[in-house]
């Protein structure tokens, strides 16, 4: 017993070694940074599953998504072939991982323990309601590193660095729509080009996206589950995109904007009006230098200035 407590003191203390010889300095006390993207981690643990995400070790041969483990790449894989073996006891729907199984489960419990305590919405995680009470306090902890604009949520950060900061654009060769990275080029070329990475298990069929597969296995072989609103009796594939239309009917906008105190019902909406408060144009002519905001104005542009 004594030489077990030995082994493993001798086998931790090594991986505290190891550790602390690859961590590069914490960016504050008790945390861990990625010298990649700069997020940080309160654990040692946390930082090395990151990591595998900005190398080829997890790595998906289909469309190349870097996953955090060989677990989560598994996982992954399965929304390329369609299969989902954890199923729901109570809905009958189907997942491709047990964890989103587990989260899935909340919503026929009910129990929503994280509640906010200046309206009336209460949420399943923590992390929800700590997103949630900055549109009340106004908080924005997330600030651009190379200019004075502050976020809400470090996913609006990363967007604006993306979008606002970075040099390197990367065009499709066939519309001119301009991407940041070549990852996001390659799945929007599926448009032009006709590949289809997505197969269904059942039958022959192929598709562009997940969520394509997600509908013909809805439609096709009764494979699924659809979520239906109980006001207008419409229905969706994706239980996200039944919640957003609900708050049409109830008329809660909880997207709110950086820049001005508009609010919106899904964040599609305010994805589109953002362009407003930003120079960003993702959109360029074909024969000349000119730039755009919208599709349509490329469109537009052509029309007028270079119709033959």
């Amino acid at each position: 017993m004594c030489c077990t407590g030995k082994s493993r003191s001798r086998a931790k203390s090594s991986a505290d070694v190891t550790t602390k010889e690859h961590v590069r300095k914490p960016s504050s006390q008790n945390s861990y940074s990625c010298h990649e993207c700069k997020k940080c981690f309160f654990t040692a643990n946390g930082w090395s599953r990151h990591m595998n995400i900005h190398s080829d070790k997890y790595k998906c041969s289909v469309c190349g998504k870097r996953c955090y483990s060989r677990q989560s790449l598994t996982g992954h894989r399965r929304n390329h072939s369609g299969e989902k073996p954890f199923r729901c006891s109570v809905c009958g729907k189907r997942f491709t991982m047990a964890r989103i199984l587990t989260v899935h489960n909340r919503i026929h419990s009910g129990v929503k323990a994280y509640k906010c305590s200046l309206c009336d919405k209460a949420f399943n995680v923590s992390s929800s309601l700590t997103v949630h009470m900055r549109v009340h306090t106004g908080e924005k902890p997330f600030k651009c590193p190379l200019c004075d604009r502050r976020f809400r949520q470090s996913c609006n950060l990363h967007s604006h660095k993306r979008h606002a900061h970075s040099n390197s654009r990367q065009h499709c060769p066939h519309c001119g729509k301009q991407f940041v990275t070549v990852r996001e080029v390659e799945r929007h070329v599926r448009v032009h080009t006709g590949v289809k990475p997505f197969w269904c298990r059942h039958c022959s069929e192929t598709f562009k996206s997940h969520h394509q597969l997600k509908v013909h296995l809805l439609k096709s072989h009764n494979e699924g589950t659809w979520f239906t609103c109980h006001i207008c009796w419409k229905k969706f594939s994706l239980n996200g995109h039944l919640k957003q239309h609900m708050l049409r009917h109830e008329g809660v906008k909880p997207y709110v904007c950086d820049e001005c105190p508009k609010s919106f019902c899904t964040a599609y909406d305010l994805k589109k009006h953002q362009l407003a408060h930003s120079d960003y144009r993702e959109f360029s002519c074909f024969f000349c230098d000119a730039r755009f905001k919208h599709k349509r104005d490329v469109n537009r542009h052509c029309s007028a200035f270079h119709s033959t």
